[in-house]
């Protein structure tokens, strides 16, 4: 079964020592397996804030599994830099005759790849990629006619029909661990060392690494019965939270997706289906690399906005008038999460209320969100632009005053994100601008000075995204 003397696990967004594919194939096929994590100057450098949550969520990962490594005898290299440099260079001093990773999509990190494979080889080594992130696949769920679904639903069929318990199985990677290389006990570089400082990840409870993922993931299993009930309400815990632990892969998704599987009722069955989404996604992304610079349908990379900045300022600053769209806003820019019902709320009022061109809105995104997944954000900015596969049809626009009554209708969430309006009463806050001046002065907020007056009037907006959309060519 072994082939190779020596190899190097290389963690990338697979943060665990258990069920992991890239290290369990390690294990099985070489007699001694190093393993290393980089922190790729690559990614780092491109990143503005030097207080950036996902980095700090990253970090804490990497100690816990060098810790679990630590406990089976082996240990963690960690570097620092440009890892298409480092993980060749690691190998060759290490001997190691082969690198096992877990596929990765994206367009710059399959070209990262392709740059490590060809240093590999030319120093007599191979880069061994598995799938690790998703249930299926690349080309494993495709039409009859062997083409790449570019309509949920049916994909969604396709890939129910797909599923076995052989794809849910976890990898046994405890009873290989033998093969670890022994070596001295990792050395975590501090935060700072990395061009980084600590931010509010603490305080914000989130448990990280991979005992975070277990408790968060037990914790969603008691509520997962009200899922499909109460996923749309910001303001309740019914969403499992676990999105920040499957783009870092401190959980395994077989392991949610088996749970899932199993479990008989609505709740279940309804999340199970948010995880198809998002191997859909990863398809689109994999078969549709445009998407990253254009529109999916490419008749609407013809859309022309009008892009204020003024309006994409006030949006990013949570400062619209609208107070579900602001509450939204500013939970993200205050925690980098947003509830997903928000971000389709959010990211309909950025394009089609204050007709901003949405790469923007997803640069955005991607700036802020700890889950940051670029298959994932990409795809969701481009259904509610209505210019992505399967997408929010372009006349079908989101009123955010009708969102705010029907998803937070006690307006609990607004509150705790827009304190001008903690006193409003409940039907009112809806609609702040609509409050008297007596109203307001018992309410104790002045629209307009306190909190601002709504930037555009929904109407007439939608009337204009009409009229933009068909300029730019129905379909």
């Amino acid at each position: 079964m072994k082939r190779y003397d020596c190899a190097l696990v290389w963690f990338r967004r697979d943060l665990r020592n258990h069920d992991n594919a890239a290290l369990y194939h390690a294990l099985r096929e070489a007699r001694q397996v190093h393993c290393a994590f980089v922190f790729d100057s690559e990614i780092l450098d491109r990143l503005q804030n030097r207080e950036d949550r996902r980095v700090e969520f990253i970090w804490h990962a990497v100690q816990e599994l060098a810790l679990a490594l630590g406990k089976w005898g082996g240990t963690l290299h960690t570097l620092t830099g440009p890892a298409r440099e480092l993980v060749p260079e690691l190998a060759k001093k290490l001997q190691a005759e082969a690198v096992y990773a877990n596929q990765d999509y994206e367009p710059q990190s399959l070209e990262r790849d392709a740059a490590v494979a060809r240093s590999l080889g030319q120093q007599g080594g191979a880069l061994h990629t598995f799938k690790d992130q998703v249930i299926f696949e690349k080309d494993e769920v495709l039409t009859q006619a062997k083409s790449p679904f570019t309509v949920f639903t049916p994909y969604k069929r396709a890939w129910l029909a797909r599923l076995e318990p052989f794809y849910c199985k976890s990898y046994p990677v405890e009873n290989y661990r033998d093969a670890l290389a022994r070596g001295e006990p990792a050395q975590i570089p501090p935060l700072e060392r990395i061009g980084f400082k600590p931010t509010n990840l603490r305080q914000m409870k989130l448990p990280t690494g991979m005992s975070g993922a277990h408790l968060m993931f037990q914790d969603f299993l008691g509520r997962i019965d009200g899922y499909h009930e109460k996923r749309n309400f910001p303001s309740v815990r019914g969403v499992s939270y676990l999105s920040v632990h499957l783009r870092f892969g401190t959980i395994s998704i077989r392991e949610l997706a088996r749970a899932a599987a199993s479990i008989q009722g609505p709740g279940a069955q309804t999340w199970l289906s948010e995880l198809v989404w998002r191997d859909f996604y990863f398809a689109i992304l994999y078969h549709f690399p445009h998407v990253t610079q254009h529109a999916f349908k490419r008749e609407y990379d013809r859309l022309r906005f009008p892009n204020s900045k003024a309006h994409f300022a006030a949006w990013c600053e949570g400062r619209t008038g609208y107070p579900l769209v602001d509450a939204a806003m500013r939970q993200l820019n205050q925690t980098g999460y947003m509830h997903n019902r928000l971000r389709m709320v959010a990211a309909s009022f950025l394009v089609k209320d204050l007709h901003v061109d949405w790469r923007w809105g997803e640069r955005y995104f991607a700036q802020r969100l700890n889950d940051f997944d670029l298959a994932a954000n990409n795809g969701g900015w481009q259904w509610s632009a209505s210019t992505g596969c399967d997408a929010q049809p372009w006349f079908r626009i989101f009123n955010p005053v009708t969102q705010s009554r029907n998803f937070d209708p006690d307006g609990r969430f607004i509150r705790m994100y827009v304190p001008e309006l903690e006193d409003v009463d409940s039907k009112a806050i809806h609609e702040p601008w609509n409050l008297t001046a007596v109203e307001q002065l018992a309410a104790g907020v002045a629209i307009g000075k306190g909190y601002p007056s709504p930037i555009v009037d929904h109407a007439a907006a939608r009337k204009r995204t009409l009229e933009i959309y068909k300029a730019a060519g129905e379909p």
